[in-house]
């Protein structure tokens, strides 16, 4: 009887063995799914499972003498941790000095040589730039075979979780509306037939919601929508009689997961088909083999991003029962502080609580960040059973968490002192504030490229010679992914048309400072873009601000803030405690009234 694989050396040295046995000289591992999901089912966290690295991000390259992972900024210091002894080489993507994967290979294989990565995971998008660069040097791109497969022992099979519909109230728009805003954006293409991969698209466009993907509320899926018709392939299990006959009256059918891709490979000849090609895999592009396709973003992509009035007043109210779970939880937390002991998992345990207290709460938007001191360096630090801090002594607890509720998607970061700040803390808390600020403030020309507003929140934290990897703001779902597009506030990424910011986008605001092996600070509200003035030079924006819970001012130097600042920080407890006082009580009521008091 054989046993599975224990460790990633040993799981290395087996993929090793099997691309010799297949003459590949490369295999690439990227962190991915069929549909490009952002967070993966069990089944396709093969890169995880190979390198023992768990961050949300990261690519891995395997040949017969290195194995490198390539992972962002944000990931740097727990990927060196959770590298260690297993051989594989910490690539720091976004250095000068450090190649992408691509590149790479093509710098270190010779030419004939073969590499291997999964087309059913690899967006098309992707495989058009590996393909160029590696061609270029001679080396092969194959895509057909998913060589964890061959090593993968007791591999895990789909996930069987339900469908369910977003119903009224909470849905704001009915699904015979979305998909005339999906049909009406194909006929400006031409386009015949319309196919979606992108699991949130497809929950949008029909108004469903489901629980097969942590923290994300959609289901495993495929849609092919034509100008009277729409199939929609998924596991016939996972959908009820009754949703299956309401669907069906809205021109609905239902049809196995494992039929896509013939479906697409049986589409008439001649015909066009409008894809993504950054939200479908060449795999299943390629299954397309008769129709003429035209590529251009995925309606659906554009028409959720632009929240409407009836969805924008349901999230306000989702922000209020948030806003009342936080007061809720830093009440105790500030409470037990010296009294019990208190880690990052407890904080992760308290905060869902809280949480679930409140009204139509569904579940964590992600995992929740509890960093204290060093390990709010992080970015994207995760505490475990095994590794976490006890929050004693003196320094700052980040804490980044977000829920979701059936009337919205929240995320927030807030960063509260323990013990005594230190004056260097109190400055970099200020000038992270004071970023938050300025970007909550802009007004900015409608149709602005949304990464060029980075450079507001970012500009007090290079005034003290200081920046920080991630970027400062992205798109948030509506009962959805917490992590949307097509905006992002972030200057590093390219500017496409589509990146324009138009009014209904919530977008997160969330400019930092990291201090590795010291302490990290992030303060983070959610935002919606809204009409501003209208003057002979045009139409503008501004934000409002959704999220409601204050931002703790025992870590602020005063005296860094200007007049204008300090009036937006008090105007903005202000509104929070207006809003929060009627749905909190004792010491809720009592944490709120005090973390809210001018300075």
């Amino acid at each position: 009887m054989s046993h599975p694989l224990p460790d990633p050396v040993q799981r290395i040295r087996a993929l090793r063995a099997a691309l010799r046995s297949r003459q590949v000289q490369a295999c690439v591992i990227p962190t991915s799914d069929p549909h490009l999901s952002e967070y993966l089912p069990e089944r396709w966290q093969g890169r995880q499972w190979l390198s023992g690295f768990d961050g949300s991000a990261g690519t891995l390259v395997v040949t017969d003498t290195f194995a490198g992972l390539w992972t962002d900024s944000r990931y740097w210091e727990q990927a060196a941790n959770d590298l260690q002894s297993t051989g594989i080489t910490l690539m720091r993507a976004g250095q000068p000095d450090v190649p992408g994967p691509a590149a790479w290979l093509a710098d270190h294989l010779a030419r004939a040589d073969r590499v291997s990565v999964d087309g059913q995971v690899l967006a098309l998008q992707t495989f058009r730039q590996w393909q160029e660069t590696l061609a270029a040097k001679g080396v092969a791109l194959l895509t057909d075979v998913d060589v964890l497969d061959d090593i993968w022992e007791q591999r895990p099979s789909l996930p069987q979780g339900s469908v369910f519909e977003h119903l009224p109230p909470f849905a704001c728009r009915s699904r015979a509306d979305n998909l005339a805003g999906v049909r009406a954006a194909m006929a400006s293409h031409k386009a015949d037939w319309h196919w979606l991969s992108s699991l949130d698209d497809i929950a949008w466009v029909f108004g469903l919601r489901g629980n097969d993907v942590p923290y994300n509320p959609v289901f495993l899926a495929y849609a092919l929508i034509g100008a009277d018709s729409a199939r929609l392939f998924v596991a016939p299990e996972k959908i009820s009689d009754d949703l299956r006959q309401r669907l069906l009256e809205d021109g609905v059918t239902i049809a196995p997961y494992s039929e896509a891709a013939g479906a697409l490979a049986c589409l008439p000849e001649g015909q066009v088909l409008l894809v993504d090609p950054a939200r479908v895999t060449v795999g299943t592009y390629g299954a397309a083999a008769f129709v003429d396709v035209t590529e251009a973003i995925n309606p659906s992509q554009l028409l959720k991003s632009r929240k409407n009035q009836a969805e924008a007043e349901n999230v306000r109210r989702t922000m209020e029962r948030d806003g009342a779970a936080l007061c809720e939880f830093f009440a105790w937390f500030e409470a037990a502080q010296g009294r019990e002991q208190i880690t990052e998992i407890t904080i992760d345990e308290q905060i869902t609580a809280a949480r679930a207290r409140q009204p139509d709460f569904v579940t964590p938007s992600f995992g929740t960040i509890a960093a204290y001191n060093a390990n709010g360096a992080m970015p994207h630090y995760h505490a475990t059973e095994q590794a976490h801090a006890v929050i004693q002594g003196d320094g700052l607890l980040l804490i980044d968490s977000g829920g979701q509720y059936l009337g919205g998607t929240t995320d927030i970061t807030r960063v509260v002192p323990v013990g005594q700040v230190s004056d260097a803390q109190k400055q970099d808390y200020t000038a992270v504030l004071k970023g938050m600020i300025a970007l909550s403030q802009a007004v900015f020309p409608r149709g602005t490229a949304s990464p060029l507003l980075d450079t507001i929140a970012r500009m007090p934290i290079w005034q003290t010679g200081a920046d920080y990897g991630h970027g400062t703001g992205h798109g948030v779902g509506y009962f959805m992914n917490v992590h949307e597009g097509p905006q992002s506030i972030a200057y590093r990424a390219g500017i496409t048309p589509n990146m324009a910011m138009e009014p209904g986008m919530i977008t997160s605001n969330e400019p930092g400072l990291y201090r590795p092996g010291k302490w990290g600070i992030r303060i983070e509200n959610l935002v919606l873009a809204v009409a501003g003035p209208q003057t002979e030079f045009g139409e503008f924006l501004k934000f409002e601000t959704l999220t409601l819970c204050p931002i703790d001012t025992r870590c602020v130097n005063v005296g860094l803030l200007s007049e204008g600042e300090r009036g937006w920080l008090n105007s903005y407890h202000e509104e929070v405690c207006r809003r929060l006082l009627p749905l909190v009580q004792g010491n809720a009521k009592e944490w709120l009234l005090e973390r809210t008091r001018p300075i």
